[in-house]
């Protein structure tokens, strides 16, 4: 348990932040999800532009690393390209 005011307050920071962050994490976790689930090209290039918008936000705020990001949008432009 901490001892200094400083470090309880980190505790606390510390615990609004994880659970802000993950919270964005798994609403873009699931905005993928529904995305590649989608059969519908329009659909899906509608779908792709608010999920990139999604990953580049996690990425800019250290969420996520930036290259994984990269590798997400890459992947799932990917799959909207394949389809018909």
């Amino acid at each position: 348990m901490a001892n200094h005011k400083s470090a309880e307050k980190r505790i606390r920071a510390n615990e609004k932040k994880r659970v802000r962050n993950r919270y964005q994490h798994k609403t873009t976790r699931t905005a993928t999800k529904k995305l590649v689930a989608t059969t519908s090209k329009p659909e899906a290039e509608a779908l792709l532009k608010d999920v990139s918008s999604l990953i580049d936000k996690l990425a800019k705020k250290n969420i996520i690393h930036w290259k994984k990001a990269a590798n997400q949008k890459s992947k799932l432009a990917k799959k909207v390209n394949k389809l018909a």
